[in-house]
């Protein structure tokens, strides 16, 4: 049975969410096991373990939240060079555009020799004040249903040995 790990951090449920629906995206797959996990609980076992990845965070000054920082500072070098050819796709919560919070992402995974199975998905919560900044997010339905599919997608591609 193949593995997909899905590793977030969430300050206010809007990644979450989108980490949930991935989450659920892939659970259709019966040959695929679905592992959610905190990015604070993620360990270098737990990415070796798995056979495709979803990164998922929240864009906090421009960039991937610290906690998702600290999980690929952990985890980064004790698994380097045993990765190699692994699938994995992005998911970012943004209060502005998500770009940067998503580039830093793709630049460890190169560093990891991942490969990309999709643009990164990026859900803009145009919040730009300190209240709406720290206020509780409601991803749109339409929204969550593009990380369903995400992780559809790339669970039948670990199932099928497409990836």
């Amino acid at each position: 049975m193949k593995t997909l790990l899905l590793v977030y951090h969430s300050l206010t449920g809007g990644t979450r969410q989108m980490a949930e629906a991935a989450a659920r995206g892939g659970q259709a797959q019966s040959d695929v096991q679905v592992r959610l996990l905190l990015a604070v609980k993620a360990q270098p076992a737990d990415v070796l373990a798995a056979d495709g990845y979803i990164f998922a965070t929240p864009e906090c000054l421009a960039a991937m939240a610290g906690l998702m920082k600290d999980f690929f500072d952990r985890t980064y070098y004790p698994v380097l060079e045993r990765l190699n050819g692994r699938p994995y796709a992005i998911l970012v919560c943004a209060g502005s555009d998500g770009q940067n919070a998503a580039r830093q992402i793709e630049r460890i995974a190169t560093g990891w020799r991942l490969r990309t199975i999709a643009e990164p998905i990026i859900v803009c919560t145009h919040a730009q004040t300190p209240e709406a900044i720290f206020a509780p997010k409601v991803i749109s339905p339409d929204d969550l249903a593009r990380c369903e599919e995400l992780g559809a997608a790339l669970a039948t591609g670990l199932a099928m040995g497409i990836f």
